[in-house]
């Protein structure tokens, strides 16, 4: 029942094919086996499934990254901290220095300086910035990268539809446990623990046998929860073992100078590693980069950031652009807030949920503009507000996901992907 080997791995809006089916769906007799591997028609294949289906990759600024510095600077007034903005490829849109790379792309790029929201709070506000939803003692929500798992990502597919890069992300709550993140702590390393210490055969019959253990007394005597969702966790994960798409994860198989334009930082790495699930099926892939919390010295920390993420973000755009894959792709910059416009004693910034920004590209968003403004201060909206709920509905906009779609608590209550919420549309093209 778990044996899924490479010939049952292919597969197509149905579900999986055989491989004789794959070949001849494709137009492949056995003579064409001789010049066209089958790892070559998973990449094909892959391709196909990215033609139906959406994606997004989210880079994650945790600890909640400085306007000023990054993506609305105000060099004229004090609270700007005394930076000289850089032009970019967009006549007239000009950013932080430190972000050249970001600049050279930001034709693909929409800025967003209205961002406006009331969690202060990291931890909260990271869950609310994750799933559209404030935290509740009551329901568990689940990140719209699971969301957009559950919505997009087929089933049958032998790799995880969610993945994190760098560390743990706001999880599949309601959703269970099937579609919970895949975390990859090292982009540069493939993942250890998904290697069969076995043979194939060997595998498949010890998780035949553990499966026959599960459900039986154990089951039978109020185990079926447990069982059902351990059940579906090592199906899940004995697909991902077997399959030849775990290539993906391998970034030495990757030309060099692709891996120096991403940077060679783990965040830079891993913008490359989620560029490659994408290109191999995955459906959303998380992307994380820490340090962003600078209570002191706010201007040398965002550099020192700056330097790993403008490469990664610039070089992730335009990868994805020169393999046609941008259109299809939506990408987004982000952290849970902003940072205070005055300036502390410590030369640092300080939480700031009120004005913020954020940055996106590909999955139909229409780059070269600016939506919304923040005063000449900073301290507050000038123009066209953005909540965090019509942020997350034009997710789903450019995802073609329903926000009204509900799904069903624990307890029996239905919840929206989106409570509330309107498409800010003039992202779009």
């Amino acid at each position: 029942m778990f044996e899924k080997t490479i010939v049952k791995v292919a597969m197509n809006g149905q579900g999986v094919l055989h491989r004789r089916g794959f070949l001849g769906g494709i137009g492949l007799g056995v003579a064409g086996l001789a010049t066209v591997s089958f790892t070559d028609m998973l990449a094909l294949q892959a391709e196909e499934l990215r033609k139906r289906q959406m994606a997004c990759i989210l880079l994650w600024m945790a600890g909640g990254p400085s306007q000023m510095e990054t993506f609305d600077p105000k060099p004229d007034h004090a609270n700007g901290g005394g930076l000289k903005p850089i032009e970019t490829d967009v006549p007239g849109i000009l950013i932080a220095p430190g972000w050249e790379r970001t600049a050279k792309v930001m034709k693909d790029v929409a800025l967003v300086r209205s961002m406006t929201n009331k969690e202060g709070n990291h931890e909260r506000a990271t869950y609310q910035l994750h799933t559209g939803y404030p935290p509740s003692g009551t329901v568990k929500h689940p990140s719209f990268g699971c969301v957009s798992a559950n919505e997009l990502g087929d089933p049958k597919f032998d790799l995880p539809h969610i993945v994190s890069i760098g560390g743990a992300t706001v999880g599949a709550g309601m959703l269970g446990v099937s579609l919970e993140p895949f975390v990859v702590q090292n982009p540069t390393k493939p993942p250890a623990d998904v290697v069969p210490p076995v043979s194939t055969a060997r595998f498949t019959r010890r998780l035949g046998l553990m499966q026959a253990l599960e459900q039986g007394a154990f089951e039978r005597t109020g185990g079926a929860d447990r069982v059902k969702d351990h059940t579906a966790l090592y199906r899940q994960t004995a697909g991902m073992v077997l399959s030849p798409r775990m290539k993906a994860f391998d970034l030495s198989n990757e030309d060099a100078k692709v891996r120096a334009a991403y940077g060679t930082s783990a965040f830079g790495q891993g913008c490359l590693l989620a560029r490659r699930l994408v290109d191999a099926g995955v459906t959303f892939v998380e992307v994380r980069s820490g340090g962003w919390d600078t209570h002191k010295d706010t201007v040398e920390g965002v550099a020192k950031n700056a330097s790993q993420v403008d490469p990664g973000f610039a070089s992730l755009i335009a990868d994805l652009k020169s393999r046609g894959m941008l259109d299809r792709t939506l990408v987004i910059w982000m952290g849970e807030f902003g940072r205070t416009p005055k300036i502390n004693p410590t030369a640092g910034r300080d939480h700031f949920p009120r004005v913020f920004n954020i940055a996106l590209a590909g999955g139909g968003i229409k780059g070269g503009q600016v939506l919304g403004a923040s005063s000449p201060d900073g301290t507050e909206v000038k123009d066209q507000p953005i909540a965090v709920t019509d942020l997350l509905a034009s997710f789903c906009h450019s995802l073609k996901i329903d926000p009204a779609k509900e799904n069903m608590s624990a307890l029996g209550r239905p919840i929206k992907i989106v409570d509330g919420g309107k498409v800010v549309k003039q992202l779009f093209s």
